[in-house]
């Protein structure tokens, strides 16, 4: 299976249990990797027969950003990237990890990875 994936993808999200996280957006990183359904880009050239990871990047960045209410958890901000590029885009596997950062002290990184769909 092809891998195409994006990391160091920075968004400003609202997000959080406490109080004090959900008045201000805060830098949440996400690292994707999207299970390609075909691999003949390759030969082709052609983004048609890939997934646009600009396309995913703009659609991940605005169902994230214009939410009507802010998701609370790093694991539902993961279920719902992974949904959305199953659903959306066609890939067969997606792995995404959502990183919040100094949230904890002494912890410079938290976060999750889940993996969704199924690798072939």
């Amino acid at each position: 299976m092809d891998i195409l994936f994006l990391r160091d993808f920075r968004l400003e999200l609202i997000i959080g249990i406490y109080e004090w996280e959900r008045k201000i957006p805060q830098p949440v990183r996400l690292d994707l990797e999207i299970g390609l359904p075909e691999h003949k880009a390759g030969q082709t050239d052609d983004v048609v027969d890939t997934i646009d990871y600009g396309a995913v990047a703009d659609r991940v960045k605005d169902s994230l950003i214009n939410r009507p209410q802010p998701i609370a958890l790093v694991e539902a901000v993961a279920e719902h990237v992974a949904q959305l590029v199953l659903d959306e885009f066609g890939a067969p596997w997606v792995r995404v990890s959502v990183i919040k950062f100094a949230i904890v002290r002494g912890v410079k990184e938290l976060g999750i990875t889940i993996e969704r769909g199924r690798r072939t």
